[in-house]
């Protein structure tokens, strides 16, 4: 909507200048006119008693969506690897399609990659859309972003599901703005209104404080990047069959602005968090750094790995590749033991979907211990050697599975 004045009904009164909040209204030769800090609030409309100021409505093009079905993923892979994410995603795409009688469609793009479409069958897609090409061999934002968004315009899928990875993030958002519609950036869950087919896109917002959730209503595809480790992984069925749909890129070099000269990979020792059946997180209330040598010998002692929480990675008391949260790693371990760690909603967002959660901390009324599975208030410096004491002679991870289980059966 905009503001306008009636230059012809404008007295020159000058009550509209005083009452509006952003100094938006100044007068020329007698007349009131709305510079560029107006905001279109309508505060001066009610002001004036002359009807010289008219508040009208924009008619909004309404897209004509119904030509719009099917559920895509983006298949991710580098060098030739399918991603994690990707098969996290082909599990909740497959859900979302049977719930709302479409079907799962798969899109790889690279070069020399066609061996992964009987994968992404196995893992539930019905269809697999194909585009090699040796432009597409490396990652480019303006190569991948060309032929998807021409595929998307060319089949028309009503939901489009992308990784929040470095690669999704850089390409989701580019697609949307390229086709007209809406995106949901890092959700951490999905749902479908099965009566009008909208997405129900739910990721945290202010800070991590509230969990919003966003529709798409007007346009089409309804666009999502979910972070990795969030949903559970699709499940392998060999004798599942698809169809495979090949798809020309019609790329040239000088539709792609830059140039991949080399990959280096990092070295690192560091274990994949994502991957832990077994997680020991600590926080500041360890107190000092070296409280993660305790808990790696705990981790150790159950074939896990060690994790942390934002707060102690600021300290530079662990590296941020063991942070979990929202600004970290979400991971879906069988135990997630928390030392110290208060429970942020900003923390839990990444480690809720653990089978089962172990909250150790001095403070009672800490909020970790309200999805907490088992808790304990006390000193993690005097529970942690009994744990490890202990483990000498018990099996207390699958006591506590069993217990668990049976708790909820």
């Amino acid at each position: 909507m905009a503001v306008k004045i009636v230059d012809e009904m404008c007295k020159g009164c000058t009550l509209c200048v005083g009452a509006c909040p952003f100094g938006a209204i100044e007068m020329q030769e007698g007349i009131a006119v709305i510079n560029e800090q107006c905001t279109n609030c309508g505060v001066c409309i009610d002001t004036c008693n002359f009807e010289a100021i008219l508040q009208e409505k924009e008619e909004k093009e309404v897209k004509d969506i119904s030509s719009y079905k099917g559920v895509w993923v983006f298949a991710e892979q580098r060098q030739g690897i399918l991603q994690p994410v990707a098969i996290e995603l082909l599990g909740e795409g497959r859900k979302i399609a049977d719930e709302i009688g479409v079907e799962l469609a798969a899109v790889l793009l690279g070069d020399n990659v066609k061996y992964l479409e009987k994968q992404l069958i196995a893992y539930g897609a019905d269809k697999v859309y194909l585009c090699e090409d040796r432009e597409l061999k490396e990652y480019t934002t303006d190569g991948y972003t060309k032929v998807l968004s021409q595929m998307i315009n060319t089949y028309k899928p009503e939901i489009v599901l992308v990784g929040a990875t470095h690669i999704g993030r850089d390409l989701a958002p580019r697609i949307a703005a390229r086709i007209n519609t809406g995106l949901t950036a890092d959700c951490t869950k999905l749902e479908v209104d099965t009566e009008d087919k909208k997405l129900l896109q739910t990721r945290p917002a202010f800070g991590g404080n509230i969990m919003a959730t966003i529709i798409c209503p007007n346009h089409r595809p309804q666009m999502a990047t979910v972070r990795s480790g969030v949903m559970t992984k699709a499940k392998k069925d060999e004798a599942r069959r698809g169809e495979v749909i090949t798809v020309a890129a019609d790329l040239k070099q000088e539709d792609i602005r830059t140039k991949v000269i080399e990959i280096i990979k990092q070295q690192k020792s560091i274990a994949n968090i994502q991957e832990a059946e077994v997680i020991v997180a600590g926080g500041r209330g360890l107190g000092k750094k070296e409280g993660f040598q305790l808990l790696e010998k705990l981790a150790n002692k159950l074939g896990g790995v060690v994790g942390a929480s934002r707060a102690v990675v600021d300290l530079d008391w662990i590296d941020h590749d063991y942070q979990v949260g929202q600004t970290g790693k979400t991971v879906r371990p069988r135990l997630y033991i928390a030392c110290g760690i208060s429970g942020a909603i900003q923390h839990l967002a990444g480690m809720q979907g653990a089978e089962c959660i172990v909250a150790i901390n001095k403070n009672p009324d800490a909020p970790i211990f309200k999805i907490a599975d088992y808790g304990i208030v006390g000193d993690v410096y005097e529970i942690l050697p009994l744990l490890i004491d202990t483990l000498e002679k018990e099996d207390i991870e699958e006591i506590l599975f069993q217990e668990v289980a049976a708790a909820r059966a």
